[in-house]
């Protein structure tokens, strides 16, 4: 739902999750988030941690993460230009909502890969069988 007032439009959530999956959902936000945990990276540290990630879609990601100050972009005045990104004080307030991910992910892994490869299977099982 959006909230209209005469110089912009704010979103307005009912719930915190659904606001909380805004600030940090997205494929990429949440991973981007976590190598920012560990120090402040450069660019090209950031698309070399995340190699899936197009040079395109990283800036977008960053530029919403910056938007919400939830990362501080950094430029230096030299050549070649030097541009650095790190968390804010509001980002590192997430550091244990990315933790509790992190975690989560190691413990449910396996499972949830094996539960994929099952329903895959059925999948396949059901197409072949309607052919």
């Amino acid at each position: 739902m959006k909230l209209g007032t005469a110089n912009c439009e704010v979103e307005a959530f009912a719930c915190p999750v659904t606001f909380t999956v805004d600030v940090i959902g997205g494929k990429w936000k949440a991973l981007i988030l976590f190598h920012l945990m560990s120090g402040t990276k450069r660019f090209n540290e950031l698309r070399r941690l995340v190699p899936e990630v197009t040079q395109r879609m990283l800036t977008l990601q960053l530029r919403e993460l910056e938007t919400d100050r939830v990362i501080h972009r950094e430029i230096y005045r030299e050549v070649p230009p030097k541009v650095e990104y790190s968390l804010t004080e509001l980002g590192k307030t997430l550091v244990p909502l990315i933790n509790a991910m992190r975690e989560w992910g190691a413990v449910h892994e396996e499972a949830i890969l094996k539960f994929r490869h099952e329903a895959q299977g059925l999948d396949e099982t059901m197409t072949s069988e309607t052919v």
